[in-house]
């Protein structure tokens, strides 16, 4: 919105009571006024924090259907941690979230974050142009694929907008095969037609022509014709994405549970960080383990098993 508080001041100012957290949370949710599910607008406010029906009785929670919902915790530590996350240039670390709330755990600082990051996705945003690197990597499992298929890896295709010499935006996505059609649908959804494609000499990228894409293949042969040295800032991209699920999960990640991890990683990586130190690139290990803990995997498994509430539209 126009009238996001700019400073520290301004967002204490606003949001000083959690009453001024709901009735902004209400103005989001119904710009003109509360209308029941029954479509009554006529409701009343209860003590409980709920608008309920004059007409069907039904109660309704603002933050029903959102980030929110069913939290223990206050609605001004969410917003600040809302504010402070849209503030950071890098979005923010979970280790940089518990110290600033004063969180009892990182694993709620980790489940917050994540929270945060999915619901900040904006639908229908702009897809990559101009010159952009494409190419398909294996992440996950313990074994070594063989071909272009195998049971305990999962394949992704990356695509890295260049800007001049530096990275620009960056997408990925986990596909089913290296097929023509799940590499085209992949292109068609995040890069605009008419932009320039670096791809490799696969014959799953050559029909990307016929779609309204230039096409530019490189082939090298002999010693220097490693990935890196074919499309280097794609595989720029997939190295310090191997290095940060090695950093942030212990054990194998599996097939399964990489489209959430990918999402994680586009959002904790941002094009000025590519060169960054490991430090800063990578999330910080937890300092130690209480007896029963579970590691940052196990718990990102178990949150993968309850449905996640989208956010505020």
């Amino acid at each position: 919105m126009g009238d996001f508080p700019r400073t520290v001041a301004e967002f204490e100012a606003r949001f000083a009571t959690e009453e001024a957290c709901r009735a902004y949370l209400c103005r989001l949710r119904w710009p003109d006024g509360f209308r029941c599910g029954c479509g009554d607008t006529n409701a009343w406010w209860t003590a409980r924090g709920l608008w309920q029906c004059a007409t069907c009785g039904a109660q309704t929670s603002v933050t029903a259907g959102t980030v929110f919902q069913d939290t223990r915790k206050p609605l001004r530590l969410w917003f600040h941690a809302m504010w402070w996350v849209a503030s950071q240039k890098t979005g923010g670390s979970a280790l940089g979230l518990q110290r600033l709330l004063g969180l009892g755990s990182y694993e709620t600082a980790w489940s917050w974050l994540h929270k945060l990051r999915r619901a900040m996705v904006r639908p229908g945003r702009d897809r990559l142009a101009g010159h952009v690197e494409v190419d398909e990597t294996y992440l996950g499992g313990l074994s070594v694929p063989r071909g272009r298929s195998t049971a305990k890896k999962a394949l992704v295709v990356v695509a890295v907008e260049l800007v001049g010499p530096r990275l620009g935006r960056i997408r990925l996505r986990r596909i089913k095969d290296a097929s023509a059609d799940s590499l085209q649908a992949f292109i068609d959804e995040a890069i605009e037609p008419g932009s320039l494609l670096h791809t490799d000499g696969w014959a799953g990228y050559h029909p990307v022509a016929r779609h309204g894409y230039r096409h530019q293949v490189t082939v090298l042969r002999g010693q220097q014709a490693a990935p890196s040295r074919l499309l280097p800032h794609v595989h720029r991209v997939v190295s310090l994405l191997r290095r940060w699920l090695l950093g942030t999960h212990q054990g194998a990640v599996t097939p399964a549970h990489l489209d959430y991890y990918i999402d994680e990683f586009t959002f904790s990586l941002q094009p000025s960080h590519l060169s960054a130190r490991r430090a800063v690139v990578l999330p910080p290990r937890s300092a130690g383990r209480r007896r029963g803990a579970r590691t940052l995997h196990e718990f990102g498994q178990a949150r993968l098993a309850r449905p996640q509430p989208v956010g505020v539209r």
